[in-house]
Formats: C-alpha cells, structure tokens, sequence
C-alpha cells in the first residue's frame, strides 16, 4: 500500500503543477488583455499577434485547468447524488469514472492530437492574418500534452480512491464533496 502513497502524492504533484501553470497563464492573459485594450483604446494601436495570444494562452487555462479540476474534484458530475453517498460508495464511483471514462478518454484525445498537432506542423500552418502568430502547432501540441495530465489526472483519482477504500483518506465532508483530504 506504501507504493500506491507514494504514487498518489506524485501525480498529485504534476497535476497541481499544471493548475499552477493555468494560474500563471491567467494572469499574463489578464495583463495581456489589459495592455491590448489600453493600446486599441487609448492610442489606437492594434496587434493582431496580442489579440491571437490571447486565445492562445486561455488555451493553456483551459487544457492545463482540466487536470487540476480532476484532482481537486472540481469537475461536473451530478452532485446532487453524490454528496449523499458514503465515501467508500464515492471511492468506487470516481474510481470507476477514471478508469472507464477518463483515461480512455484522454488516450483518444492524445491519438487525435498527436496528429492534429503533425498536421500543423507539416504544414507549417501560422496565422492567416498579416502581424498574426507564426507556428500555430505550438499551441495545438499542448492539446496530445495536456491528454497525458489527464491520463495522470485519472490515475491520479483512481490511486486516492484506492486510498479511500483503504481507509486511509476521505473525501471533503464539507463541501459537498468536492475537494480532497
């Protein structure tokens, strides 16, 4: 059972690193955004290349948020029900979800965006507006990336639903289930 700790804590880790790096990508979008108004507004300079950043970057909030959500338990399900439910019984149900919804999942979207991404490449696809952002595959390879935080996202559930079921830890009581202990 000591493997399956140490294992928890780890990909605990590298998931909170990507909702560090969503942080950090909101707060350059926020800066971003705040410079691109003041320039459009205030001196009447627009780039096209800031206004294509923006988008790029509320990609890495978005990509890098979804394993963060899944590790502090702050995605959708029907809560509904299950802030009823007993923690062994929520064990079994996020435990279940990661294995037969969530890796799974994420193996598709990183076979898709793998070649999504080798398509942008080999085409060398940039922005199609003069002053836009060149090499457009950079940001669609965070798409096969953020699909293997999400696989580790998913493990990073079932090992502390094992954990649960051990006894070892619960579920939050106090916020209808969301967040970890």
């Amino acid at each position: 059972m000591q493997w399956i700790i140490k294992l928890d804590e780890a990909l605990a880790r590298l998931s909170s690193m990507c909702g560090w790096v969503a942080c950090l990508a909101m707060l350059l979008m926020v800066a971003n955004v705040f410079y691109d108004v003041i320039a459009r507004y205030a001196f009447s300079e627009v780039s096209i290349g800031l206004q294509e950043m923006e988008w790029h970057l509320f990609s890495v909030v978005f990509l890098l948020g979804i394993p963060y959500a899944l590790r502090t338990d702050g995605h959708v399900r029907v809560d509904v029900f299950y802030a009823q439910w007993s923690n062994k019984t929520r064990a079994w149900v996020n435990l279940t979800g990661a294995l037969l919804f969530v890796i799974p999942f994420a193996w598709l979207i990183g076979i898709y965006g793998y070649d999504f991404t080798l398509d942008s490449y080999s085409l060398g696809e940039g922005s199609g507006d003069p002053g836009g952002l060149p090499h457009r595959w950079v940001i669609k390879s965070l798409i096969p990336f953020t699909a293997l935080f999400i696989a580790i996202a998913g493990l990073n559930m079932a090992t502390y639903a094992l954990r649960v079921l051990s006894g070892e830890k619960q579920y939050d009581e106090e916020s209808n289930g969301e967040g970890l202990t």
